[in-house]
């Protein structure tokens, strides 16, 4: 059965993260009529199945819903999300999250503090980079957590006419939530968030967010999983 989305409204579904499923995943969501596909970083790399998608699709918008952040730099992701926004012809949306302290230590073996400083800066760090891709400019980004200084022709790509991928951040807390409204284009929406929450918490600290940078609420987009 096809989506029928109201007005305003997007139906998205999940990819399968074996690479081996999904090229015939994606191929069906966009026939059936869906307008975008996400996966997630749970047992696999999230960022590989989206070429596959990409390269098996011309409209379906393809994203991570989750990529770990904090188990990368700046640089790396930013150069990845390139990548596939140029691959994709401009279709990519970057999902980012910041997982939780034991899994960025323990697991990946990478700092953790300020989350939602370190998050604000991550964001400023990608945008700086493609800046400096797309426009020739000196790259000079120094910040708190975050340092990129040095881009020399042989490790600076083409630029594009796709322009910069969309970011979505992951938020559940107030301060998160205020900070996906000031900095990023998307939010992802926890799964079990109730309505009562996104009324009361989190819907109000979007309109503090936005409202730090003068930005309109149809400029940004917010996106929740449904499980049934």
């Amino acid at each position: 059965m096809s989506p029928s989305p109201g007005p305003g409204l997007k139906i998205d579904r999940g990819l399968p993260n074996q690479l081996d499923r999904v090229a015939r995943a994606a191929d069906e969501l966009e026939r059936h009529g869906y307008d975008g596909c996400w996966v997630g970083e749970i047992n696999h790399d999230p960022f590989l199945p989206l070429l596959l998608a990409a390269e098996h699709t011309s409209r379906l918008e393809v994203g991570t819903s989750i990529a770990v952040a904090f188990a990368r730099n700046p640089m790396t992701v930013a150069q990845v999300g390139w990548d596939l926004q140029a691959y994709s012809r401009g279709r990519l949306n970057l999902g980012l999250g910041t997982q939780i302290r034991p899994h960025i230590e323990k697991r990946f073996s990478m700092p953790w503090s300020h989350p939602v400083r370190r998050m604000r800066e991550f964001v400023l760090a990608l945008r700086a980079i493609w800046t400096a891709w797309q426009d020739g400019t000196k790259l000079g980004f120094d910040g708190e957590f975050y340092t990129h200084k040095l881009m020399t022709p042989m490790f600076t790509p083409e630029p594009q006419p796709h322009g910069f991928p969309k970011i979505f951040l992951a938020a559940v807390g107030e301060a998160m939530t205020e900070l996906c409204g000031e900095v990023a284009d998307g939010m992802h929406a926890h799964a079990f968030t109730t309505r009562r929450y996104l009324a009361e918490v989190t819907v109000p600290a979007l309109r503090r967010g936005l409202q730090r940078t003068g930005r309109e609420r149809s400029a940004f987009s917010c996106r929740r999983r449904c499980s049934w």
